[in-house]
């Protein structure tokens, strides 16, 4: 691989050769100084690189120029040194502000070293700068806090490279490169490795080297499907170089196991293969060729969905992970892990999971701790990291001394706990304004062993003070804790301190305290004692109660406020409400007044409809015996009889139809124990005896199965299904949400609801469940497997359930039932606001709300007292027409009734509220009416 790192590195190597070899101070400066500008020419060479067209042109523009014109540039050069210009002033400036900057930056991290960020900016500007001390010790100090990125390790390594002149540096290279490849797994870390070693091929032991460091990296990276090729390729171009004999059967191998493995470009190494090989080509080998290539196709999907999607692509990874774990092979397992690592170094769920699975499934020792190490590197902040951590080392019995530096268990036991605290303090409260530990579980640990281990109540008494310091002195649970830690390893006067301390201080349970203390003084104290703890519990328990009666008193009053504006605002909409109703009909009066003006106005300004209407009117009222016919040619409300002779024919027909012989069996209750209530059937299903009952045999024999019809035989939707045993009907309850004529059958108890009101069919758990999810927004698309798939990446999912209409159609909501209420609060953190399908769903802990009980008419009661009925009806209940005695040849027709023979339906006939509405008539207008010819 051909760098600008490299070339200035053959540059150098040739600085020394130029001029005679020296001893001493001045020699060393020089030394120094030519390293200097060879590191400062490598980085700008790199910066040129970097700016893409422009370093072409630069190229071109250097190759252009003689030799003759360098020497005259750079004797301009010198002369421009030794006359100062405006821009070595304007330089001076720069670098003064570059100085300036590196010393705060240095400052800040003295501050706080965790700083990353303040790493990078001091690394880029003494890179810069080209000052190769500070920028080796502020490379080197950030990678002992923190792991480096593959960018940041090569860019180290070329640096260092670019500089390494004699064996001694090409050690320090490997050293390096042996610490770059540990962080992370880095294809082109490793490539750069290999590249590296062969240049040292010329050296003792060379040739095992670069063997070794290719091996090592087939070994790490030579299964990456789309990189691992290119360290191949370059292992076998390096075999195919030297000259030995033993090199075509190395080649051979290389070839060979090479084409074992699933890699893209496949076919491209089996014609190299076969072109290079002077034999055929093994059968073994062709197997296992057209073996790697079916494999190829099945990891296709993963290793495209991983291309197609951007960083950090978390849940690809989490699908690759899970298709590997099913095949089984701990090396590609391995693999995708650390692929997946480093994009995602920063997800401790990621971690535990890759160390779960190599502490149960490998469990080599060097390869879990060092997971384990690069874990809590990543995360220190997670406290499961740790644990695991140190579970590990106690499994593999690591020695003490690699735990920790101190032989002085004690001593190193509470200077870990102090520093916990110091941590917890420093880098979570400060920072964040939060309580790393709120029930302080470091410090009762640390008071525990202080007590039980090492005698020392004096130190565990002045941990709980701190304890109680820290807003914990009114939960009874935390005195309770203390009192029994006093009991077991204290005294008696300490525990009657702790209890009287407790009674004064408690809020939530002070009345558990005071029992605890009357209990102890009565088995223990002394008469004295007894008379002072009760009087102190009376005292403080009369003044919690007093409390609590203010309070409830307060909360009652919010609760009266809070009614009471509720009221206002019910009220006030009824109020709005009213108005509005007012407007609407005081715009009915005026259109009605403007019809009248229309109806009644002169002849010369009436319509011939409503002329003819009014003629016809007359005689219906002045000639009795042509009123039947005109009441049947302008029907009841003065309506041509034609309007409405289709909607009555149709209802003669449906009269005329024959009714079905349905026989009605009644129901008998006391076999409500071997019959289920079958509902939520198509009411097209012809003959559901016999569709239903083969379905029902398989759960035990069916006795009878009676479906319901209507007067006019139509099948209701539901039936009952008896059987001749009880356990039959309970199998048979098994059956509900069965799809049949694509609906959903829903199959329940038969229970008689008015002797048992409480009785729910609804078989769901309606309260709060902490494993349980609920998710809406899902589209409506989505598969019960799309959705598991989905959620298994957060956790073992028990059970899933698509919510669907009773016709069963999705509603694009689920339940998903999880094994723990960790992995749902997971999943809740993790799928809340997820995009599936283009739709965004919404993920929430199952707490469906209660459901509202409908009130009986006896408790509907207003402020006043009960409230009368809405309506009064006569004996037989509630007409269909609600006539008014106004004769008909006073009823008008409305405009919009007028227009129903051509336009739209019309309205339903005014009731009689409405009719009594109309605008009065005077005795003129009476007698205009009648008078009219």
């Amino acid at each position: 691989m051909a760098t600008a790192a490299a070339a200035s590195a053959a540059e150098l190597e040739a600085d020394p050769k130029a001029g005679p070899e020296a001893e001493g101070e001045e020699d060393e400066a020089k030394a120094d100084g030519a390293r200097r500008k060879v590191f400062t020419r490598a980085v700008a060479t790199a910066t040129y690189k970097s700016m893409g067209p422009a370093w072409d042109q630069h190229q071109q523009r250097e190759e252009g120029v003689s030799e003759s014109d360098e020497d005259e540039e750079f004797a301009m050069a010198s002369s421009a040194e030794s006359s100062p210009g405006d821009d070595e002033w304007e330089y001076d400036e720069e670098e003064e502000k570059t100085q300036l900057e590196i010393e705060r930056l240095e400052e800040q991290l003295s501050i706080n070293v965790y700083d990353y960020n303040c790493h990078l900016d001091l690394i880029r500007l003494l890179r810069l700068e080209g000052e190769l001390t500070k920028l080796r010790g502020a490379r080197q100090k950030m990678s002992e806090i923190f792991p480096l990125t593959e960018e940041l390790w090569l860019e180290w390594l070329h640096d260092e490279i670019s500089m390494a002149g004699d064996s001694r540096d090409r050690e320090h290279v490997y050293d390096l490169f042996e610490r770059a490849v540990k962080d992370y797994i880095c294809p082109n870390i490793w490539l750069e490795y290999g590249q590296y070693s062969v240049g040292g091929i010329g050296q003792k032991g060379g040739l095992e080297k670069v063997r070794s460091v290719f091996e090592r990296a087939l070994s790490s990276v030579g299964l990456h499907m789309t990189k691992g090729l290119a360290i191949w390729e370059a292992y076998r171009e390096f075999e195919n170089a030297i000259v030995e004999a033993a090199r075509l059967e190395k080649v051979h191998s290389l070839f060979r196991r090479q084409l074992a493995i699933p890699l893209y470009d496949m076919e491209a190494t089996f014609a190299e293969y076969e072109e290079w090989s002077e034999d055929p080509v093994p059968e073994s080998v062709i197997q296992s060729y057209h073996k790697a290539l079916q494999q190829l196709e099945k990891y296709k999907p993963y290793e495209e969905a991983l291309l197609e999607a951007e960083t950090p692509r978390l849940a690809e990874y989490q699908a690759y992970i899970d298709f590997e774990m099913k095949i089984g092979d701990p090396a590609r397992i391995q693999l995708i892990f650390e692929r997946a690592l480093v994009e995602n170094c920063l997800v401790p769920d990621l971690w535990i999971r890759y160390s779960q699975y190599l502490d149960r499934q490998l469990k080599v020792k060097d390869l879990v701790l060092s997971v384990h190490s690069r874990a809590v590197r990543n995360c220190p902040w997670t406290v499961a990291l740790w644990s695991r951590y140190l579970l590990a080392l106690e499994r593999h019995g690591v020695d003490h001394q690699v735990i920790s530096d101190s032989s002085k268990e004690l001593e190193e036991l509470r200077s870990a706990f102090a520093r916990a605290l110091e941590y917890l303090q420093q880098e979570v409260e400060e920072r964040f304004n939060e309580s790393g530990d709120p029930s302080c579980m470091i410090m009762q640990n640390w008071a525990r062993i202080e007590a039980r281990l090492c005698n020392n109540m004096q130190k565990a008494r002045e941990l709980w003070d701190s304890i109680m310091t820290k807003g914990n002195a009114k939960y009874a649970n935390m005195w309770l804790e203390y009192y029994s830690l006093e009991r077991a390893h204290g005294d008696t006067q300490h525990c009657r301190k702790a209890l009287h301390r407790a009674v004064q201080c408690t809020s939530d349970y002070p009345e558990h305290v005071c029992e605890v203390l009357l209990t102890m003084e009565r088995t223990e104290g002394t008469l004295e004692d007894w008379d002072i703890a009760v009087q102190k519990t009376e005292t403080r328990l009369a003044r919690v109660n007093e409390q609590r009666i203010k309070a409830a008193e307060k909360e009652a009053t919010l609760a009266q406020q809070e009614e009471e504006k509720a009221e206002l605002r019910k009220k006030a909409r009824a109020e709005k409400k009213a108005q509005r109703k007012k407007k609407t009909r005081g715009a009915d009066k005026r259109k009605a007044d403007e019809d009248n003006e229309n109806e009644w106005g002169d002849e010369d300004e009436e319509r011939p409809s409503k002329r003819r209407k009014l003629e016809n009117s007359v005689p219906a009222a002045a000639e009795a015996p042509e009123a039947p016919d005109l009441a049947a040619e302008t029907g009841l409300f003065g309506k041509s009889a034609s309007a409405d002779d289709t909607p009555a024919s149709k209802q003669k027909e449906r009269a005329a139809a024959p009714k079905k012989d349905v026989p009605k069996v009644p129901h008998d209750s006391s076999k409500d124990s071997v019959t289920v209530f079958v509902s939520n059937l198509p009411y097209s299903m012809a003959e559901p005896d016999e569709k239903l009952r083969p379905l029902f045999e398989a759960c035990g024999e069916v006795a009878e199965v009676r479906p319901i019809f209507s007067n006019r035989g139509d099948f209701r939707g539901y039936c009952y299904v008896e059987f001749k045993e009880e356990q039959a009907a309970l199998q048979a309850l098994r059956l509900d949400r069965r799809d049949v004529g694509g609906r959903p059958m829903f199959v329940s108890p038969c229970v008689d609801k008015s002797k048992n009101p409480d009785f729910k069919v609804f078989r769901y758990s309606t309260a709060l469940e902490k494993h349980k999810l609920f998710i809406s927004g899902l589209p409506f698309s989505c598969t019960k497997e799309e959705l598991e798939e989905i959620c298994q990446a957060h956790g073992t999912v028990k059970d899933i359930r698509l919510v669907t209409n009773r016709a069963g159609k999705p509603k694009g909501l689920a339940y998903v039932e999880y094994e723990n209420e960790s992995q749902a609060s997971q999943a809740v953190m993790k799928m809340d606001g997820m995009t599936i399908k283009e739709n965004v769903i919404k993920v929430a802990i199952s707490n469906p709300p209660q459901r509202k009980v409908p009130e009986k008419p006896e408790a509907r009661k207003g402020p006043g007292g009960p409230t009368a009925p809405r309506q009064t009806y006569g004996a037989r209940g509630k007409g269909r027409t609600q006539l008014s005695m106004l004769p008909r040849a006073l009823h008008r027709p409305s405009a919009t009734g007028a227009q129903a023979e051509n336009g739209p339906a019309s309205k339903p006939a005014a009731t009689a509220s409405e009719v009594t509405e109309a605008p009065k008539m005077s005795n003129a207008d009476f007698a205009k009416l009648l008078l009219r010819k």
